[in-house]
């Protein structure tokens, strides 16, 4: 089988740990603020397990520079969505990282959307990809936009539905396979009420849940909604972040969670102990990923919780998860206070 949904977890672990074990020592070298909070946390190889590796707050991308190429070498600086006031992420990437995380994304969507791009629906408006400066949601619609053609988009300039742009493209593709392509809660939002049939229709949707949880729809109730509402069935979330640019965690075909490529993984750990946290018991995420060669991103903390629903189980090899949401404030500030200044 190819692709990049092939090993089990037991095939997985000893893989991951060798190639992340010698990206640790290899950044260890490179850049000096790794270093100093490597030692003073006292990391040292050899690690056994994944769970073994140091790991970064996410939040420490926010606050420090922390690069393991020359400036000179930094061909492309991206920055993640602060909320208002706050410091975004900065992350570097030499051109060897960039294309490396460009290929495996396509990689990764090809197993849903397959090798030709699709004709594509952006529940978003067209002003999103415009904008100079470019917000993770534009950066999020112009990168899916590769994966697709004929880029419609299903608002106007004022953000309000263009019902006849709708029209036109499913006049010219509604009858065969379509890449629809939005935020979790825009597709929420603007889906149900296109009265349009989208059954032939893929989405796939990321981003915070939070607006939805607060009306009480969950994965199952969104994808039940979106089936009975606009015949919408090929449904795929995905869980990713800036600081590990290219690695998404994608959503089986039922929906029963998310799933690790084969070169990244989570571990979930107790956020009182940090220690690895069991299969159904919840904790925070920790992700890992091969991609991050220009910059310490290759094993870090996120302040989301989530929990691993099965292994070895479902759809894909490897574990499946859910996340189950943000840390509040304050605890996740605790996290990153773990590793000090550095």
């Amino acid at each position: 089988m190819s692709g990049v949904f092939t090993l089990t977890s037991t095939e997985r672990e000893p893989v991951l740990t060798a190639e992340l074990a010698a990206l640790t020592e290899r950044h260890r070298q490179a850049c000096p603020p790794y270093r100093r909070i490597l030692d003073a946390v006292g990391a040292a190889p050899p690690y056994e397990r994944l769970a073994d590796l140091p790991w970064l707050p996410v939040r420490l991308f926010k606050t420090h520079e922390l690069s393991s190429v020359p400036p000179e070498q930094v061909f492309r600086v991206l920055t993640s969505s602060g909320t208002t006031g706050q410091q975004p992420s900065r992350v570097y990437l030499d051109r060897e990282a960039a294309a490396s995380q460009t290929r495996m994304l396509a990689a990764t969507v090809k197993e849903v959307l397959g090798e030709r791009r699709l004709p594509m629906l952006v529940v978003d408006s067209r002003s999103v990809v415009r904008d100079p400066t470019l917000s993770a949601r534009g950066a999020g619609v112009l990168g899916m936009m590769n994966f697709g053609r004929d880029h419609t988009f299903v608002l106007d300039e004022h953000g309000r539905v263009d019902a006849e742009a709708v029209k036109g493209f499913l006049a010219r593709h509604g009858a065969q396979r379509f890449l629809i392509f939005g935020f979790t809660f825009m597709a929420w939002l603007y889906l149900r009420d296109l009265g349009a049939d989208l059954s032939h229709g893929v989405l796939i949707h990321s981003g915070g849940w939070k607006r939805l949880a607060e009306q009480a729809i969950g994965n199952a109730e969104f994808r039940r909604l979106l089936a009975a509402e606009c015949g919408l069935r090929e449904v795929h979330n995905f869980y990713g972040m800036v600081e590990q640019i290219g690695t998404v965690f994608l959503e089986g075909p039922d929906g029963d969670g998310l799933y690790c490529p084969d070169f990244a993984d989570v571990v979930i750990r107790d956020p009182e102990t940090w220690q690895e946290a069991p299969p159904g018991v919840p904790g925070l995420i920790e992700v890992v990923s091969t991609l991050p060669t220009s910059y310490p991103g290759h094993v870090l903390l996120t302040e989301d919780m989530g929990v691993v629903r099965g292994v070895d189980d479902g759809f894909w090899p490897g574990k499946r998860f859910e996340v189950l949401g943000r840390l509040p404030r304050a605890e996740a500030r605790g996290c990153s206070d773990t590793f000090g200044q550095g």
